[in-house]
């Protein structure tokens, strides 16, 4: 992991993955790319940041990054709403910064995958792209896209015989970010990301952190009777937002 793109990096899980990047041995470069600009307490000798909006229809701004040899695509957002309550605008964007952008990169950069030299490649899904999830319908509709889209092309990779593949991190709600209205904290999103980094060098297909202790239950729960589970996660996030707005 020599020289790495971390692609919404500036804020979150993608700021704590660049970070642990920095502290490898190996690591040359990484570079930032985010909508908006990197703090300055962030700044580090090994960073290159730069602001990028991923709506854009002319992505030639990623040719500067071809030397790459990992690419993390943490970029996102979302927010607690019934699919009653949101706009058409809401909906448009949210493909555009959740779902194509991850499209577009992997093709860009698919020659590498199926090279014969190591790439790594990790994608920020989420758990709301296994199972329905009321209150986050459009939200997880972008992340089940990516979710079906990496296990297409990850046999894809396999069978053309390249041993490189696509990490689907799949997390529930992740502390520290500053996704639905939270703030960066680093100390409680450095061992994910630390996991995240390994994960992508094992060259593993999906990562669910917290899969034993709490996952593997919902989706077991999920495949016995999606309609029960709905019913249930809607209630669970009803009460999530209640609290919120407390």
């Amino acid at each position: 992991m020599k020289k790495n793109l971390v692609v919404g990096g500036a804020n979150g899980i993608g700021l704590s993955i660049a970070i642990e990047m920095t502290k490898r041995d190996d690591c040359e470069k990484v570079y930032i790319v985010d909508k908006v600009r990197l703090a300055d307490e962030y700044r580090h000798e090994k960073i290159e940041s730069y602001e990028f909006d991923l709506t854009l229809s002319d992505y030639s701004f990623f040719d500067r990054f071809a030397d790459i040899d990992t690419l993390m695509v943490t970029a996102g957002f979302g927010r607690l709403a019934l699919f009653h309550d949101v706009d058409e605008q809401y909906i448009i964007s949210s493909f555009l910064v959740n779902t194509l952008p991850v499209l577009r990169l992997v093709k860009r950069f698919y020659e590498k995958l199926e090279g014969a030299d190591d790439f790594y490649c990790g994608v920020m899904v989420s758990i709301a792209g296994f199972v329905s999830s009321p209150f986050f319908s459009v939200y997880g509709a972008t992340k089940a896209a990516l979710k079906i889209f990496i296990e297409s092309v990850n046999v894809e990779l396999e069978k053309s015989g390249a041993s490189n593949r696509i990490l689907n991190v799949s997390p529930g709600s992740v502390a520290g970010t500053c996704f639905n209205g939270g703030k960066n904290d680093l100390s409680q999103t450095q061992q994910l990301a630390s996991d995240i980094i390994n994960h992508m060098l094992r060259k593993d297909d999906l990562y669910i952190p917290e899969y034993q202790e709490i996952f593997k239950t919902v989706l077991e729960r999920y495949h016995h009777n999606f309609r029960t589970e709905g019913l249930r996660s809607y209630d669970y996030k009803l009460q999530r937002l209640t609290n919120y707005n407390k």
